[in-house]
């Protein structure tokens, strides 16, 4: 399953018309809230009213699509009755205003979709010509670029050549994991934008932690990268992360890293606020890198508090954690 998030007008129905026309998407289901502009002619193209029931605790990203569990229990019994060709893939796109987390959590808790279904990304569209104002005026943007596993700015044809590169430097200190495509002229590489690489690779990239400086704030919206001088304790560190969630989820926009616990491979975590994917225990490490190395993006927790934190756990977890270029913090424009 693949979310495709973005704001108003960043061009996600013109993304997927092009992503949809390719043979190789033949055996892909869409789910839309909205048709859009730009008609979609897809013989398994579905509608949905973005209907959520918001639990006891209030917290907003823990809410159930009840339309979505709909709309995928129905995909999954016409395919299961071979009814329709054997789906490869879900596309849903959200609407412009929508935070991913709520479809996320849907699916990891519902007790059928968790059995059939598994996300390998969150997209997300970025409008080259207007993506810095809504980062700037709407929280929605931030947390829809927060979440994604990939960025790809759309209308970089008709930007001005300085606002695209600003964007870009932006969009890469908001979310460092994140690898960043463009799209001119609507033109996209689909195979590059679903291809989800080695398993963990993309999890945290390399160039994270070669940049010289990585704790970023905008507004009261941060990132930091932290890797460990040592390997840790995997049972600690689920320990002080369940804490940590438990306590400020709805304030933790993303997690994504790799970790070294001290076997052959790294353990893989990947999170959009309360809403943590299974990890996962790789057989190796996915490059010559072999440091622990994770990525918090946060909402009102400063990187002081979380490497605090993870300072208090220290002896538990085995290894001290090290934020990468703690000298610097620059503030996004």
């Amino acid at each position: 399953m693949t979310v495709v998030t973005g704001f108003l007008g960043s061009g996600k129905t013109t993304l997927l018309g092009k992503v949809l026309s390719e043979p190789s998407m033949a055996n892909t289901a869409v789910l839309v809230n909205e048709f859009g502009e730009v008609g979609l002619d897809h013989h398994l193209l579905r509608r949905v009213d973005e209907r959520t029931v918001l639990l006891g605790s209030g917290c907003v990203c823990c809410t159930t699509r009840e339309d979505l569990v709909g709309a995928l229990l129905e995909l999954l019994g016409l395919d299961e009755r071979g009814e329709i060709p054997r789906l490869d893939r879900v596309v849903i796109e959200t609407t412009g205003l929508a935070d991913p987390a709520p479809i996320l959590y849907t699916i990891f808790t519902d007790p059928v979709l968790q059995h059939h279904f598994s996300v390998d990304l969150v997209l997300t569209t970025v409008d080259a010509v207007n993506g810095g104002l809504h980062l700037d005026r709407n929280p929605e943007s931030l947390k829809q670029a927060a979440a994604a596993d990939k960025i790809i700015v759309t209308k970089t044809d008709i930007a001005e050549p300085d606002s695209v590169r600003n964007l870009l430097s932006r969009l890469g200190k908001i979310n460092p994991s994140a690898p960043i495509l463009e799209a001119a002229f609507g033109d996209v590489d689909v195979d590059e934008i679903f291809r989800p690489g080695e398993p963990g690779a993309h999890a945290v990239t390399g160039s994270v932690l070669s940049e010289p400086d990585h704790l970023h704030d905008v507004g009261d919206t941060y990132s930091v990268s932290v890797t460990f001088d040592g390997a840790i304790d995997w049972t600690a560190f689920g320990i002080w992360f369940s804490m940590l969630l438990h306590a400020r989820g709805e304030d933790v926009l993303r997690v994504k890293g790799l970790l070294d616990v001290g076997e052959a491979g790294p353990v893989v975590i990947n999170g959009v606020q309360h809403i943590i994917h299974p990890p996962g225990h790789l057989d190796g490490w996915p490059d010559e890198d072999r440091r622990s190395r994770i990525v918090f993006i946060t909402k009102r927790i400063s990187p002081e508090e979380i490497l605090g934190s993870l300072e208090a756990f220290r002896e538990l977890l085995g290894a001290r954690p090290v934020p990468l270029g703690t000298e610097h913090s620059v503030s996004l424009p």
